[in-house]
């Protein structure tokens, strides 16, 4: 198959639309339902993010792609406690594979920004990961390949149309990659680099102990933003994405966004959040949307006396702006990568806020030794890299 006719651009104005190849076959199939535009965009972006993630790490890897950036991105680690219970996989009455784990991960990361995504898997897709990925609002799934039960799972979703793509992992593009805006056509080599075991070597800082966790997440890191619309900033912990700050024309919204992401990913795990009682049969979205208002400034949306009652069984007490920061305080050992340099040490000072310790960034700004004292004020560790990874 060289082409496949899709139903609308971007938008269901943009007609007519395609995706084909000018040498060759697709490298995909479509098993199930009508993948588009923006489907194809999140399923190419993000099987390229996971067969990178895999070669990095030899783990089965996941991401949640929502508009041509990704959500979440992990790596198959096995998930303990409280991390079944803030993903919502504690109920699950079968064993979690490795790749199961790392999309529940990747979905659990921003459970927000996950809401219909598009997922991608470095690994064929096996029983316990269609499973849960059966209990989630998503558009699709691009895999090398399906166990049968798997398939037969996937394509019960939404009524019979859930977007199931098979796709070639043999598959190589062509070094150079063309794109066309405005009738005029960009060409670029494509981005090969790899981020192996030497990418963070060049530390710059007092302390330079690097342990081999902090090298896996900052891999994630990395690899997370070369496939995110750039600016962008991703911190990270325990084998997966925990917060990614993606577009922002401003470095330091960046660091912000991702920062307050990740404060999120990590407040679900606090005490007052995880013993929110909800009423019985709330589905999981209107769960997520509570725990996000709940969390926030705005909490009296859902506490408010009349309203409350529509969603929690018990009424919980606020969770104060002091509770929340006493309990942030407690985490630690985050790392953090940046798409390109840090201009300024306030970058530093919000990653500190968020319990980062782990820092990677290209490095050449004019202001380096101050962003290198900022690190060295609490006893960070980075690295230098020496590489810019925008990605338009």
């Amino acid at each position: 198959m060289k082409e496949l006719e899709l139903k609308y651009g971007c938008n269901p104005n943009q007609k007519p639309s395609r995706i084909y190849m000018e040498e060759g076959e697709l490298p995909i199939k479509v098993l199930n339902g009508r993948p588009g535009y923006i489907n194809f965009l999140d399923a190419f972006n993000g099987w390229q993010l996971v067969s990178e993630l895999k070669k990095a790490t030899g783990l089965p890897a996941a991401t949640s792609f929502k508009h041509v950036s990704p959500a979440g991105a992990a790596v198959g680690l096995p998930l303990n406690e409280v991390e079944r219970k803030i993903n919502w996989v504690d109920d699950c009455d079968f064993e979690l594979s490795p790749l199961a784990c790392a999309y529940a991960r990747a979905r659990g990361a921003d459970r927000m920004s996950s809401f219909g995504d598009f997922i991608s898997l470095s690994d064929v897709c096996d029983v316990p990961t269609a499973k849960l990925i059966k209990r989630e609002v998503s558009d699709g799934v691009i895999a090398p390949g399906y166990e049968p039960e798997a398939l037969e799972i996937l394509k019960s979703k939404k009524k019979g149309g859930y977007n199931v793509i098979e796709i070639d992992p043999s598959y190589k593009p062509a070094p150079i990659e063309r794109k066309e805006v405005f009738g005029i056509t960009f060409e670029q080599g494509r981005n090969e680099l790899g981020i192996g075991e030497h990418f963070f070597d060049n530390i710059v800082t007092a302390n330079k102990d690097l342990p081999e966790s902090a090298r896996i997440d900052l891999t994630i890191a990395m690899i997370t933003l070369k496939y995110t619309q750039s600016n962008s900033v991703c911190y990270a912990k325990g084998g997966q994405a925990i917060g990614i700050g993606a577009g922002q024309q401003s470095r330091i919204h960046c660091t912000r966004l991702a920062g307050s992401k990740a404060d999120n990913w990590f407040l679900r795990q606090s005490p007052q959040v995880l013993s929110l009682q909800f009423v019985p049969g709330l589905g999981r979205a209107d769960r997520d949307n509570a725990i996000d208002v709940y969390m926030s400034d705005e909490c009296m949306d859902v506490l408010a006396d009349g309203v409350w009652e529509k969603t929690f069984a018990v009424k919980p007490p606020v969770f104060t702006r002091e509770e929340k920061r006493a309990w942030l305080d407690k985490m630690t050992d985050v790392a953090l990568g940046s798409d390109a340099f840090f201009p300024f040490g306030d970058n530093i000072e919000r990653a500190h806020k968020s319990g980062v310790k782990y820092i990677a960034e290209p490095g050449g700004s004019i202001r380096d030794d101050n962003v290198i004292e900022t690190c060295n004020k609490y006893n960070m560790v980075m690295s230098f890299t020496g590489l810019r990874l925008f990605h338009h």
